[in-house]
């Protein structure tokens, strides 16, 4: 019997620990994608205990919790921060099979030293041992991540943000850890929301331009994507419900941003024509400037009415949607690609479903010079497991390229995250060396096997995103 969580979790053979310790362990983290707020990061945030950095935000934890019958005063509601951690220790502990456990306890190891497991009989004793840890001078936000060995973060950022605190990091010389803007102009794209016509005017003041069309928007947009790029933005992300609609006119576009920018409602099937007509010029600007862009669909949002209504979005209550929107993702693709302004796309699913269709789609799309330059990104959200990421290993070793892949991301709004980049080079490690030991691959080289383990951990994403790193 293993020992738990040892120097060689998740790692089942020999080859498999060759990897880890000797190739992926010895690379940094490089996280392209957080909801991470930079102002936490500038004014090196401290917290006063471990709720405020473990459950603050956290809807994962949320979910698991309403999942043992928790109430909700314990969750989100206005119990002590003590309570909310001892309440979520009584459901860790019996918490068996689901990756929080192991998340929680890589995290506790890592940060605050502690080596035992988090139930509810321990719970006092971590949160004292926890909290005296948090009270040291210097532990803030800035410690947690150089504890991680993090060079560099993409904060997700929108068009209108001043992006002030991203130069006041920069400008420390005390901080060496990178913290770079990514464009999300989810506001700007859903014309179907109540806050559209606001946001516009916004956008408007902020950029200069009067936008009083849908040309308009673009040229604002536009002066914005230079604003952000002189900040260091390579890469965009975008929130989708439909990838591609067959396109309109732009009269029509016209018409359908004037109606709602006048009071009036659009409808469904016009909320997919702008979209369609916003993301196929957001492909061509990216391009442009050689931005890489990130695909999210596969996602039903805010399900539960009543609790949106009180505690409001993000706050646990998505889930996976059996949506299949491959058709159109091949049209989106090929619509960019015949205008030669086929950007580095990053594509991201969250139902498992689409694995084998998504590879064997992008590969219509490869082509020199860039290696993997259409890509399935990391298993995500809820995919983020021990199965959910052998299985995309798996798919896309069989049907691509994994070793072009830019390997892991946090996805996440907690400093103490970063450990999910180490559960998931063990997993690959693992995988990899499975590969070895059934014969699939060659022992002699392991050399070779090690350089790609390093690559998918952190070099293909310095090379992939032209960061302004080193490679290791």
């Amino acid at each position: 019997m293993k020992k738990f969580m040892d120097k060689d979790f998740l790692l089942q053979s020999e080859t498999a620990k060759t990897l880890y310790h000797d190739y992926a362990a010895k690379v940094p983290v490089l996280d392209y994608h957080c909801h991470i707020n930079p102002r936490e990061i500038a004014e090196d945030k401290h917290f006063d205990n471990i709720t405020q950095v473990w459950l603050g935000g956290d809807h994962y934890k949320w979910r698991l919790m309403r999942s043992f019958g928790i109430e909700e005063k314990y969750i989100t509601g206005d119990a002590s921060d003590k309570e909310k951690f001892l309440a979520f220790a009584k459901c860790l502990g019996k918490a068996v099979g689901h990756p929080i456990f192991h998340w929680a306890h890589l995290e506790l190891k890592k940060y605050f030293g502690y080596d035992g497991v988090l139930n509810e009989s321990t719970a006092e004793e971590v949160y004292d041992i926890c909290n005296k840890v948090l009270q040291a001078p210097d532990m803030g936000a800035r410690k947690l991540i150089k504890m991680s060995d993090v060079t560099l973060i993409c904060t997700t950022d929108d068009p209108v943000d001043t992006l002030e605190w991203h130069d006041m990091i920069k400008n420390d010389e005390t901080f060496d850890v990178k913290v770079l803007p990514a464009w999300r102009p989810d506001k700007a794209k859903n014309i179907i929301k109540p806050e559209f016509a606001s946001y516009i005017n916004q956008l408007s003041e902020v950029s200069g331009v009067k936008i009083d069309s849908f040309k308009a928007l673009k040229e604002a947009l536009k002066v914005r994507h230079d604003y952000f790029e002189q900040k260091g933005c390579n890469v965009a992300d975008f929130a989708l419900e439909y990838v591609m609609y067959k396109p309109v006119s732009d009269e029509k576009i016209e018409e359908i941003f004037a109606k709602k920018m006048n009071g009036g409602e659009v409808t469904y099937e016009e909320y997919l024509q702008y979209q369609t007509a916003f993301m196929l010029f957001e492909g061509e600007e990216c391009a442009k400037r050689d931005w890489v862009i990130q695909l999210h669909f596969g996602c039903k949002r805010d399900n539960n009415t009543a609790m949106f209504n009180k505690i409001g979005p993000d706050t646990g209550f998505d889930a996976i949607d059996a949506y299949y929107p491959m058709g159109e993702l091949a049209d989106f693709l090929d619509a960019l690609n015949s205008k030669d302004a086929l950007p580095k796309t990053i594509i991201y699913s969250l139902n498992p479903n689409d694995l084998m269709i998504i590879n064997t789609m992008l590969n219509c799309f490869n082509q020199a010079p860039t290696v993997a330059k259409i890509q399935q990104g990391s298993a995500w959200w809820f995919n983020d497991t021990k199965l959910g990421m052998e299985q995309h290993l798996k798919a896309v070793a069989e049907s691509s390229n994994l070793s072009g892949f830019v390997g892991m991301l946090t996805d996440s709004r907690s400093f103490t995250s970063y450990t999910r980049h180490e559960y998931f080079r063990r997993i690959l490690c693992n995988f990899l060396g499975s590969l070895v030991e059934n014969g699939e691959y060659p022992e002699e080289c392991i050399d070779t096997l090690g350089q790609i383990a390093a690559d998918i951990s952190y070099n293909n994403a310095v090379r992939y995103f032209k960061f302004p790193l080193e490679t290791r």
